[in-house]
């Protein structure tokens, strides 16, 4: 599946929802089922900069794409990482760097969060770009 594709699909999810606490309790639901990071990659290195909490984003490659674990220690950021890795994991170096985000501002996600948490999912995005890039440079 295309990242556009998943990214329709979440904003099809969204908007099921008829207000935000239904969304709160549907992106902490996502945050239970994100593909955990292996505790050895619970460093200092994969520490997202710029979160008010606690997010590990680990990044490996596996038959030419990229694929992210992740974990955080507050629910909803695992949340708010859990889509970001269901929209980019076991995608492509250069699909990932070639895609939009603009479906975090459809799902509304953005204008919802307090300016320290959407400033990390700025910080979570870039360094989802990053790994792609750098991905992209070793090939």
């Amino acid at each position: 599946m295309t990242i556009k594709a998943i990214q329709e699909e979440i904003v099809d999810e969204f908007s099921m929802f008829d207000d935000w606490m239904q969304r709160y309790e549907y992106i902490i639901e996502l945050g239970k089922s994100l593909p955990l990071i292996d505790e050895q990659y619970k460093t200092e290195d994969n520490l997202i900069k710029g979160c008010q909490s606690k997010v590990w984003v680990h990044a490996e490659e596996k038959d030419g794409n990229v694929v992210f674990t992740a974990d955080s220690d507050a629910i909803l950021t695992k949340g708010i990482i859990a889509i970001l890795v269901r929209a980019f994991s076991n995608q492509s170096p250069k699909a990932i760097l070639d895609a939009d985000t603009d479906f975090i501002d459809e799902i509304g996600l953005k204008e919802h969060l307090s300016p320290t948490r959407a400033n990390g999912l700025v910080s979570m995005i870039k360094q989802i770009k990053m790994y792609a890039l750098a991905f992209q440079a070793k090939n």
